[in-house]
């Protein structure tokens, strides 16, 4: 696909660079995986090669020299705080660019981070309007408004789309930029009112490496608006506190909620690793720990609403913890443990408690979507089974069909089980 792409339309590289006006250059990066991505087809993947250039591009056109970039991706990066965004890129792991790799994915923020030359970066993924404040976010906020958000010099923009059939709120608009001699404003053109442009924000330069924004309207939301706000905590600064969500450990080192998780409940916190973890419409949700923006789902509304939350200590102080006489754990030691162990535990009033085990990686949110065509083939199994159900055992819709996965199903060094209890279906024996 990517092949065909670039020799359709004439292209020599995924990426690009144009030079607009004196000093003033747009660049573009495109994702260069889909079927054979990792996780979900859906992750806007920006490769290598792509990046190394990115990254040398604005070394050699600073902003000390006056040097204007604007960028343009289809999925926004990490870091850029925009908030409108669709609960299904939050909970299967597509919402910024290569979203499932920790390093590369922050790669992005740090870099507008160091190069104060990147004035503005569009992107869109969302299929979202533009009516909302939080489609735009500035490189800096007056104090008093809260903490600094470490945004470079970057104003972030999220775009619209311009077809009825894509757009998931019903809106169809794209962004207009115009120069001036002072900065640039952001502007709607709004495909179902005959193109009438609308601006949405202006951006004052009062030197190369200064900036400031505002916007020019306020939220125009209709009540029927589907989209998904997202709640991103704040760790606030040396003029500000953190957000009142933030849950701060007791002198028992522990975070304890002691009140049953709604869809409404606010909540966010440290754990010992660096890991953020917080709540989000039921959901528990893990965040970046640099940029606190939205990763993944951990543990969705259905198994959290109605349960209390904890973390505690999981580390036997001067003891291994490792029975190393269980069958398969023979050898096992506690070494290279380093720092604080901890355990995240959902529980309710009956005593019924869930360990919520990290990932190998460390990591929390759970990459439980696979790529697209992975899923095509999955699906094409259970069609078969459904079909040999009727053919050979003579069932038709009463059939239960359920599948079996892995990897893992027991904290035991020996596995010689695979049934989920309530998902697949008991020996016969």
């Amino acid at each position: 696909n990517l092949e065909m792409f670039l020799r359709e339309h004439g292209k020599p590289a995924p990426q690009f660079s144009r030079l607009i006006a004196d000093k003033t250059l747009l660049v573009g990066m495109t994702s260069t995986v889909f079927r054979d991505a990792e996780y979900t087809s859906h992750e806007v993947t920006i490769d290598d090669a792509q990046m190394a250039w990115f990254e040398e591009t604005l070394k050699t056109h600073p902003a000390s020299e006056g040097w204007q970039v604007f960028v343009f991706t289809h999925a926004p990066p990490n870091g850029s705080g925009l908030r409108v965004l669709q609960e299904n890129h939050v909970v299967n792991g597509c919402c910024w660019l290569n979203h499932s790799n920790d390093l590369k994915c922050r790669k992005f923020i740090e870099l507008v981070r160091e190069n104060r030359c990147v004035k503005a970066w569009f992107s869109g993924h969302f299929h979202l309007g533009q009516d909302y404040q939080d489609s735009i976010t500035f490189p800096t906020i007056d104090p008093k408004d809260g903490p600094y958000p470490n945004r470079g010099a970057c104003t972030f923009v999220q775009t619209s789309v311009m077809r009825g059939g894509t757009s998931r709120d019903g809106r169809q608009q794209s962004r207009l930029v115009r120069g001036n001699k002072d900065g640039f404003e952001i502007c709607t053109v709004d495909h179902q009112k005959d193109g009438k442009i609308r601006v949405d924000a202006k951006i004052t330069y009062s030197d190369c490496n200064h900036e400031a924004g505002v916007y020019a309207h306020e939220d125009s939301v209709a009540e029927n608006d589907n989209y998904f706000k997202v709640y991103q905590p704040s760790a606030g600064d040396n003029l500000h506190a953190p957000d009142d969500g933030y849950r701060r450990y007791n002198e028992e080192g522990e975070v304890v909620i002691d009140e049953e998780v709604t869809m409404d409940s606010v909540a966010w916190w440290n754990m010992a690793c660096g890991r953020v973890i917080g709540m989000l419409n039921g959901n528990l949700i893990e965040y970046d720990r640099s940029t606190l923006a939205p990763l993944g789902l951990i543990v969705g509304a259905d198994e959290l609403v109605g349960k209390r939350v904890a973390v505690v200590d999981s580390g036997l102080e001067g003891e291994c913890g490792i029975d190393g006489e269980e069958e398969g754990m023979e050898g096992a030691d506690c070494g290279g443990q380093l720092g604080r162990e901890q355990a995240v535990l959902l529980y309710d009033g009956d005593g019924d408690i869930t360990v919520v085990q990290p990932n190998e990686d460390g990591s929390y949110w759970r990459k439980i979507v696979r790529n697209k065509m992975v899923r095509m083939k999955e699906v094409r199994r259970i069609k078969a089974a459904k079909a040999f159900a009727a053919e050979k055992l003579g069932k038709g819709e009463e059939s239960n069909v359920v599948s079996s996965w892995g990897p893992y199903t027991t904290t035991s060094g020996t596995a010689k089980k695979t049934g989920v209890a309530g998902l697949t279906a008991p020996s016969a024996r």
